[in-house]
């Protein structure tokens, strides 16, 4: 990794606890549980960098969530260790999925992302079915199914979102260039 990936990925990363912050007091849904547009960002690292930056920038991006569903809310330091966990499982998923099916090099890249990163999110999911129904009442005696009722299908509405979004984005070859800058793996794409 070089020091431009380094840095493109912590300026990710400020920007998925921006996304987060923005979207956690634009968007409460109930108590404790509000929107969480943050994976955006580790989607287009994962998806331009690979598993290793998704992963890495999923743990950054997961660090603003884990404080406020953690020691600010009802997680304590559970959920400052989940929450990064959950956001790097689907970061690394992301980058290696969209790495193993080549999806770079394929026509319609566009319409394959859309379900690339909708089951990229799925280890999260299961993370986060375990996290409230046997971490929490585990250690704290709170969670359980009853939060996952709020939870789960948020966060698939969320994903969807992202998931059309990251289309556009995979689409746009403006973009494209712009993120290949940072990567060096298209160093040589760019330059034929």
């Amino acid at each position: 990794m070089d020091s431009k990936t380094i840095a493109f990925m912590a300026i990710m990363g400020a920007l998925g606890n921006v996304l987060f912050m923005i979207s956690f007091y634009l968007g409460p849904i109930t108590h404790g549980v509000a929107l969480d547009l943050s994976l955006i960002p580790v989607f287009i690292v994962a998806l331009y960098g690979g598993p290793t930056v998704g992963f890495l920038t999923g743990l950054f991006v997961g660090i603003l969530p884990g404080i406020y569903f953690g020691p600010l809310g009802t997680g304590s330091w559970l959920g400052l260790i989940g929450l990064p966990i959950g956001k790097s499982l689907t970061g690394f998923t992301a980058g290696l999925l969209y790495k193993i099916l080549d999806v770079d090099q394929r026509h319609r890249k566009s319409i394959l992302t859309v379900p690339l990163v909708l089951v990229s999110y799925i280890p999260e999911f299961i993370f986060t079915v375990a996290y409230f129904v046997s971490l929490l009442p585990y250690f704290f005696g709170s969670g359980g199914i009853g939060i996952l009722a709020f939870v789960l299908p948020k966060a698939w509405a969320e994903i969807v979102f992202m998931s059309l979004l990251m289309a556009a984005l995979i689409g746009n070859n403006g973009f494209r260039i712009f993120i290949a800058n940072f990567f060096a793996r298209y160093k040589t794409e760019l330059k034929s």
